[in-house]
């Protein structure tokens, strides 16, 4: 009988310590960057990390991610720069400061501003009035475009139809006409962006150098950037805002975990530029591109050792 209940409690123990083990990463749509670089990371992070299995888990992106890492359900996610300084001081989205840090930073997102060629629209000031996608409810793309609109005298609220679509639905509702601009916010080459260039006329809308001056001096996250001519099929080079992603974690994660991460990380990196080309820009020279927001220790400890 006692070597029932000892093989009976082993069974109801092994469930439970088996699910301390796996993890997700957050990412973002399909469609966009998020997702296809989260999968090389979990997949790098499940082969050389003993013990851990990882997963890439699809959310609405960076708030969403963030808020997860806070509350234990993912191990880290990725993020746009912006959304977790928020997060660490309090502001925006955030009521309160979070507990979060960075692992280390990816790559630049960048504005795309986006209509087509025969919408009658020919700076982001002509969105008044119109049908305007912001990005996806909880995602870096919809908080830095109404912060963009704001910044340049556009209530959002008041001036512009909006509405809240990821990647794939702004597209989509931009070639069906149900929209007549939209904005992804994501790296060079995102591919929602390289499809919809392939299908319809499109243009990307250039920001203002004064207009870039000003967003920059309230958001001091952001630089400018210039995406190169024909990035995008018959798109002309576009003067626009960057921002960088990250790896955000919880501040309480235990320093050796965050080193493995960065660890693995670094050392596989081949593996996810395989995968992503923005991850060309991951490396330890990088890593604390995001001004603001501490690095977690343990990262911090690994590329202490690469100096």
């Amino acid at each position: 009988m006692k070597k029932t209940l000892i093989a009976l409690s082993m069974a109801l123990l092994t469930p439970a310590m088996a699910s301390a083990e796996n993890y997700s990463i957050g990412t973002g749509g399909q469609s966009g960057t998020y997702y296809p670089f989260g999968g090389a990371l979990a997949k790098v992070w499940t082969d050389n990390i003993d013990n851990i299995s990882v997963k890439a888990e699809v959310s609405a992106a960076s708030v969403e991610n963030t808020i997860k890492v806070v509350r234990g359900d993912m191990l880290t996610g990725l993020a746009m720069g912006n959304v977790v300084l928020d997060a660490y001081e309090g502001v925006g989205k955030f009521p309160t400061k979070m507990p979060v840090n960075v692992l280390f930073a990816l790559y630049p997102n960048l504005v795309h501003a986006m209509s087509l060629k025969d919408s009658g629209i020919s700076s982001v000031l002509d969105m008044k009035g119109k049908r305007v996608s912001l990005g996806a409810p909880g995602s870096g793309t919809a908080v830095t475009s109404a912060a963009l609109l704001e910044s340049m005298g556009i209530d959002v609220e008041k001036d512009i139809k909006a509405v809240y679509l990821n990647y794939s639905e702004t597209t989509n509702a931009l070639s069906n006409g149900q929209i007549d601009a939209g904005f992804i916010v994501g790296g060079q080459g995102v591919g929602a962006v390289t499809q919809f260039a392939l299908t319809k006329d499109i243009q990307i809308l250039s920001i203002p150098a004064d207009a870039q001056k000003k967003f920059i001096g309230e958001y001091p996250a952001y630089s400018s950037y210039t995406i190169p001519a024909d990035v995008y099929k018959g798109v002309n080079a576009v003067d626009t805002l960057s921002i960088w992603n990250v790896l955000v974690v919880k501040a309480d994660m235990s320093e050796e975990m965050a080193y493995q991460l960065t660890k693995t990380a670094y050392e596989n990196i081949d593996k996810v530029r395989q995968v992503v080309k923005a991850a060309e820009m991951t490396t330890p020279e990088n890593a604390s591109r995001l001004a603001g927001v501490p690095l977690h220790p343990g990262a911090e400890k690994y590329l202490a050792e690469q100096q």
